[in-house]
């Protein structure tokens, strides 16, 4: 079994996407599928209560010996980032 690790960060909620999220969870709650607009807007998945998922680029691979993992430039992340999550798959 192999693991990847890939990076994430979050832009906080705006009214947008709390508006969507009150759809999506109105929907779930009356047991029907959210409209495709809003499906789409959360990526057909969860939305997430950290926000706006956004793929973080600025890393790259660090790499020795006995370690592996990703260097992150913070200097070069959108300034509306609040979080960021590192996540391990198997």
């Amino acid at each position: 079994m192999s693991m990847s690790t890939h990076v994430v960060g979050f832009v906080a909620p705006d009214d947008r996407w709390k508006a969507m999220e009150a759809i999506y969870k109105s929907c779930t709650a009356a047991g029907i599928d959210p409209p495709k607009e809003v499906s789409e807007f959360f990526e057909w998945g969860v939305p997430d209560s950290l926000g706006m998922e956004v793929d973080v680029i600025q890393t790259t691979p660090y790499v020795t010996d006995s370690q592996e993992g990703f260097e992150l430039d913070v200097s070069k992340l959108d300034p509306r980032i609040t979080h960021i999550r590192f996540v391990n798959s198997w």
